[in-house]
């Protein structure tokens, strides 16, 4: 596994084919960082299901209200919950949404980030400055890039377990 150097603010997704480590960026966005390692080690990123998986562009997942495929998934309601935690406000900076950066999924609303994310396929810097950036994956990729495709996908694929690497 990747040499992890903070524990603290590493988060290990488990998928069907491997793990994927990704760094949490505590520094530019504290809050959705606080949030994500919060909602991982409630549980509540178990079992979520990738949602919005648009090949070349994004894998969207995080949906804790209706996207849990083991407790009362809807895959007509996938995509419109969050967790029952208040939306933050957005923490925008200047880091590009590059291959293997997480954004923080929204609605229209800048500050209506709350528990779903997305990890970007390729550079969409069409997104900078308007999505926040909180995390990057660091090894696990090629996991990343074997994730159902579909808007929803017709099997989707799902975090099994996400986990804070220092509770690991």
């Amino acid at each position: 596994m990747a040499e992890i150097k903070d524990p603290e603010n590493t988060i290990v997704i488990t998928l069907k084919d491997g793990p994927v480590v990704i760094e949490l960026l505590s520094d530019v966005a504290p809050k959705h960082t606080a949030r994500m390692k919060e909602l991982a080690r409630a549980g509540a990123y178990d079992n979520v299901a990738f949602h919005r998986v648009i090949d070349g562009f994004m894998a969207q997942t995080g949906d804790v209200a209706n996207a849990n495929m083991e407790k009362n998934y809807n895959p007509g309601r996938a995509g419109t919950g969050g967790s029952d935690m208040p939306d933050l406000p957005a923490e925008f900076s200047k880091l590009p949404h590059d291959r293997g950066t997480i954004g923080a999924a929204r609605s229209q609303n800048p500050n209506s980030a709350n528990s779903q994310f997305f990890i970007n396929f390729g550079d969409n810097h069409f997104l900078n400055g308007q999505y926040t950036v909180y995390g990057r994956v660091i090894e696990g990729m090629e996991h990343v890039d074997k994730i159902a495709r579909g808007e929803p996908p017709v099997n989707p694929d799902r975090m099994i377990s996400v986990k804070v690497a220092a509770d690991a």
